[in-house]
Parts: C-alpha cells; sequence; structure tokens
C-alpha cells in the first residue's frame, strides 16, 4: 500500500502533520484582528474616484463587449479596488502569552514539516 501522494512516506505521519498544521494555524488567525480603515487621498475619502474607471469600462462594455479600452479600464480598476482594500486593511495580532504563541507557531511548523516529511519518498532498502 502506498503511502501519502503516492510515495512511501506514511499515511499516519501526513495526517497527524495535517492535524498539527489544521490546529496551528486555527490558534493563530484566532489570535489576529483584522478591521478595514477610509480610503483617504490628500485629507478626503477616495474610494469613490477608484469607481470612476469601473464604470468607464463597464459603460464602453455594454456599448461593445470587444472593446480593447473597456477591457483594459474594467480589469485596471479591479485591480485597483483589490489593492485598496488590502492596503487599508489594519491586522492586529491579540496580547497572548509567549507560551501560547510558540505553541501556535510550534503546531504550525512542525505540522508543516511532518507533511513534507510523509511526501517525500523514502529511499529503497534492498531486501535482506
Amino acid at each position: 500500500m502506498r503511502g501519502a501522494g503516492g510515495t512511501e512516506g506514511g499515511l499516519g505521519l501526513f495526517l497527524v502533520g495535517f492535524a498539527c498544521a489544521v490546529a496551528g494555524g486555527w490558534l493563530l488567525m484566532n489570535q489576529v484582528t483584522v478591521s478595514g480603515g477610509a480610503w483617504h487621498l490628500w485629507g478626503y475619502n477616495s474610494f469613490g474616484l477608484s469607481l470612476v474607471p469601473f464604470i468607464a469600462g463597464v459603460g464602453m462594455l455594454f456599448f461593445n463587449g470587444r472593446a480593447v479600452v473597456g477591457w483594459l479600464l474594467l480589469i485596471a480598476s479591479l485591480v485597483i479596488i483589490l489593492a485598496g482594500i488590502l492596503v487599508n486593511l489594519r491586522i492586529w495580532f491579540a496580547p497572548t502569552s509567549l507560551f501560547n504563541t510558540l505553541m501556535m507557531l510550534a503546531l504550525l511548523a512542525g505540522g508543516i514539516g511532518m507533511i513534507a516529511r510523509a511526501l517525500r519518498a523514502s529511499p529503497h532498502r534492498p531486501a535482506a
């Protein structure tokens, strides 16, 4: 019987590593608080400005679905909106003890290491 990923690494090791990685990742993400902020340009809320090329691109595409300029405006505006959302995120790591932080990181890194070890093909041993 083959192990994880078709290798002889071991399905049990893969499952334990996966459980550790999921637990560590969940505990770590549970300590993170994310909130959004306002988009500001020279002191004014500028989210509406990012919608102008989007509206123009959609209008051009409704008029002519093959308009290259319309597609470029639409794609560029979606990239601008996505980048603006990511840039204006505020991410905090909630206060916790050093022990809890080290346990979270150890579970995550150890689990990823076990998964990698389980997926690595073990060298074939000659029959004795």
